[in-house]
């Protein structure tokens, strides 16, 4: 998923003939989960037209200051837009635009809200060769860049006018790339790479029957989510889960075994900035397994099993960058236990959650946790969704990378 999903935005057209660009550009916004609005110059509807745009964003085209119904005059107000969006992209921006935007001409309704908007504006030129070039064009880039204004550059080829050269307006995906890109080097995470665990294992014990928990795994993929949203490269190894993680910036490897968790844990931890296990992984496993089915010749069976290696004290012992994170689930002493947890597994902080809080625990879809950190200070959060436990988790790493 992009991370402009659910970003409310502005998309400026100018009246140049690189606007028959706009309706590819705009999809492309919708199809990464923007809410967005057009805004279109008076002059740009003889360029493309305010259906085409209207009907791809599913609102109405705005270009003056009044809209009619059938009685009524409407007034549409700029202001509340510049307050709505989350970003304005003005794309094409002709040398007319870029003059107005420059020295504040609001004598129309896009230049009106672009100077009422409180959010990052990009803006995507779009012009012949020579007028690209002028000195008062590239001086109307350095004003607009020293106003906090993300400049898309024009890229090299054929123009309108017959004539080759730098002017063109960038391709709609280059745009949405280069937005991307520039939100995401905002973002607190961003180049950090964290491993999250997820899920139960599954120790098989024949080919039909395993030793496993109730761990859904949901937890995990959340932390996934919430990580990636801000930022950082996410790698997510994963047991057996019906969940998967909506956002583009999460890896998934996915292992049954505790076995075959510990590899692909060591596999990557080296390369780590944080490592979250959060994974309910087996503590035993059989030490044989049957290659054929087990038939029922009594009225017991008996398997004799042996512990899985300890992926967290493992880990523990080999850190010397990271950050690390465990979880703990509890029935019994659980503030004590984890404190335990804590010393004996080298942690920087645990997450508590007690099966003893209605609501928290494997299978549900919300959690009750506590966070203690590596100097036992605890932190107490009320019962909440998934989702909304892991934006809190992840926040709290988000204090301990910025001490």
């Amino acid at each position: 998923m992009s991370i402009l999903r659910g970003k409310n935005i502005i998309l400026g057209v100018t009246a140049g003939i690189a606007a028959y660009k706009s309706p590819l550009l705009l999809r492309l916004l919708i199809k990464s989960g923007a809410e967005v609005r057009v805004i279109m110059t008076p002059s740009a509807k003889d360029f493309v037209t305010p259906l085409t745009l209207s009907t791809l964003s599913g609102n109405p085209v705005l270009s003056d200051f009044t809209s009619k119904d059938d009685e009524n005059a409407l007034w549409n107000n700029h202001v509340e837009l510049g307050v709505w969006a989350d970003l304005l992209i003005i794309a094409p921006v002709t040398a007319n635009t870029l003059s107005k935007m420059v020295n504040g001409t609001s004598d129309n309704f896009l230049i009106a809200t672009y100077l009422s908007a409180k959010c990052k504006v990009y803006f995507a030129p779009a012009m012949d060769l020579d007028m690209y070039k002028h000195p008062t064009t590239q001086k109307a880039f350095d004003v607009l860049q020293s106003y906090g204004n993300i400049l898309i550059p024009s890229t090299y080829g054929e123009l309108a006018s017959g004539l080759t050269g730098k002017g063109r307006m960038a391709e709609p995906e280059d745009i949405l790339q280069t937005i991307e890109l520039s939100i995401m080097k905002g973002l607190p995470f961003y180049g950090k790479k964290i491993l999250i665990t997820a899920g139960p294992t599954y120790e098989q014990i024949d080919p039909v029957r395993f030793i496993g928990n109730f761990s859904t795994g949901k937890m995990g993929v959340e932390l996934a989510n919430s990580a990636s949203r801000k930022g950082a490269i996410v790698t997510l190894i994963c047991g057996p889960t019906k969940f998967t993680p909506t956002e583009s910036g999460v890896v998934t490897i996915p292992v049954s075994t505790a076995e075959e968790m510990f590899n692909k844990v060591h596999e990557y931890f080296n390369s780590t900035d944080v490592a979250i296990l959060s994974a309910a992984v087996a503590d035993y496993k059989p030490v044989n397994t049957s290659l054929s089915k087990i038939k029922k010749t009594s009225d017991h069976l008996n398997i004799e099993l042996e512990e899985t290696k300890d992926i967290l004290a493992s880990l523990g012992q080999l850190k010397n960058k990271q950050i690390l994170i465990g979880f703990a689930l509890e029935t019994d002493n659980e503030i004590e236990n984890a404190k335990m947890k804590i010393k004996s597994k080298n942690l920087d902080f645990i997450v508590l959650n007690s099966l003893n809080d209605k609501g928290a625990g494997f299978g549900e879809t919300t959690n009750k946790i506590t966070i203690i950190d590596n100097d036992f200070n605890e932190k107490t959060f009320p019962l909440k969704t998934k989702e909304e436990v892991a934006n809190d988790i992840i926040d709290e790493l988000l204090t301990k990378i910025d001490a």
